[in-house]
C-alpha cells in the first residue's frame, strides 16, 4: 500500500500504521483521514494480519490535532458533515474493527488525535506524551466521537472536567484515569506493543473479534451486550477455532488456530 500522509508495513502478522506528517505534528487532515480508512480497511481483509499497531512519527506527536486549516471557515452544514463523515469513515470504522488496534501514543495527542487513539481498543503511552480536547478553547466541541468515548473510558465527572478546562494531561495522569494501560519511556514504546501485540497473535483472532463485538455492545444504546454474549459464545462452539482450541488442550500442546 503506497500513501502520502501514511506508512504501512506489515511483518509477521502484525500490521504498522505510522501518520507521517512530523512538520505538522501529524495533524489529521482530510487526506490522512482519507487514507487512514483505506488502510484499516484493506488491514482487516488481510486474513494474515492478526494485530494492529498506530503511531506517529517523530517523537514530538501521535497526533497533535485536526488540521484547523481546513475547516476554519465552514458553514454549520459542512460542519455536520465533516463530523459525520469522519466518524463513520474511519473513528466507529476502527472502534468496531474486528482486528485488534493498540495505539501507541508517542508525544502529543490532542483533539482528533486523541479521538483517533480512542477509537482503539486500547492505549499504551510514552512518558512525554500529553493528551487533551482542547477544542472548547476553538469555540467548537470534539467531533469525531470525544463526548462519547471519553466519558466510557474515563467517566462522565473527568470527562465534563477534561473537555471543559481544555486542560493537558500527562501520560502518569492518563493512567490513573484509566485513558492509557501503560506508561513506558519512549524507546520502549514499540516494544512494548510488539510484546502485547504478540500476546494476542498467539490467541484465537475469532474469539477475540467475537469479544470486541460482544464488549462494544455494552455502550451502544438499544444493545443488551450481555446477549450478544451469550450467542457471541454460541456460535464459537461451530468454529475451527474452538476445535483447535480444546483439541491442543487436550493434547497438551500450543493450539494453531486457523485465522480471521
Amino acid at each position: 500500500m503506497n500513501f502520502e500522509n501514511i506508512l504501512v508495513t506489515i511483518t509477521d502478522g502484525l500490521a504498522k500504521i505510522t501518520i507521517n506528517r512530523p512538520k505538522k505534528l501529524n495533524a489529521l487532515n482530510s487526506a490522512t483521514i482519507n487514507e487512514l480508512s483505506t488502510a484499516f480497511e484493506t488491514l482487516e481483509d488481510n486474513i494474515a494480519v492478526k494485530t494492529i499497531i498506530i503511531t506517529g512519527s517523530g517523537e514530538k506527536a501521535f497526533v497533535a490535532g485536526a488540521d484547523i486549516s481546513e475547516f476554519a471557515n465552514f458553514t454549520t452544514e459542512e460542519g455536520e458533515k465533516l463530523a459525520r463523515l469522519g466518524q463513520e469513515s474511519l473513528f466507529d470504522l476502527i472502534e468496531n474493527l474486528s482486528t485488534p488496534v493498540i495505539a501507541t501514543i508517542n508525544g502529543f495527542a490532542l483533539g482528533g488525535g486523541l479521538e483517533l487513539a480512542m477509537a482503539c481498543h486500547f492505549r499504551i503511552a510514552s512518558d512525554n506524551a500529553k493528551m487533551g480536547l482542547p477544542e472548547v478553547s476553538l469555540g467548537v466541541i470534539p467531533g469525531y466521537g470525544g463526548t462519547q468515548r471519553l466519558p466510557q473510558l474515563i467517566g462522565k465527572g473527568k470527562a465534563m472536567e477534561l473537555i471543559m478546562t481544555a486542560t493537558m494531561i500527562s501520560a502518569d495522569e492518563a493512567k490513573q484515569w484509566g485513558l492509557v494501560n501503560y506508561v513506558v519511556p519512549q524507546n520502549e514504546l514499540l516494544p512494548l506493543a510488539e510484546k502485547l501485540a504478540g500476546k494476542i497473535m498467539r490467541n484465537s483472532s475469532v474469539a477475540i473479534s467475537a469479544a470486541i463485538r460482544a464488549i462494544n455492545d455494552n455502550f451502544k444504546d438499544g444493545i443488551n451486550g450481555f446477549e450478544t454474549e451469550i450467542v457471541e459464545f454460541g456460535d464459537s462452539f461451530s468454529t475451527d477455532d474452538f476445535k483447535e482450541g480444546t483439541t491442543a488442550f487436550l493434547e497438551k500442546r500450543k493450539p494453531n488456530f486457523p485465522g480471521k
